[in-house]
């Protein structure tokens, strides 16, 4: 799984938990680049992308997480 594959797959999924009809992510997106992202979605979208690419998050691991890009690293390492 690469990055670009990854940031399109998120792009879904955040579409579909923002209830948003276009959502466009980099790997330097926060939470303050899109509407909607704030911290009762985040916990929807971590629930999420845990239940779709079947792996887990710790606590500290989700605060640590300041930008998209550190969303996919933290992913594509999880997912090996």
């Amino acid at each position: 799984m690469d990055t670009e594959n990854l940031l399109k797959e998120l792009e879904q999924l955040f579409q579909e938990v923002l209830k948003k009809g276009s959502v466009i992510l980099t790997v330097d997106t926060t939470a303050n680049d899109v509407e909607g992202w704030d911290s009762l979605t985040n916990m929807l979208l971590i629930s999420a992308i845990e239940k779709k690419y079947t792996i887990h998050f710790g606590f500290r691991e989700i605060v640590k997480l300041k930008k998209v890009g550190d969303l996919c690293t933290a992913i594509i390492l999880k997912s090996k």
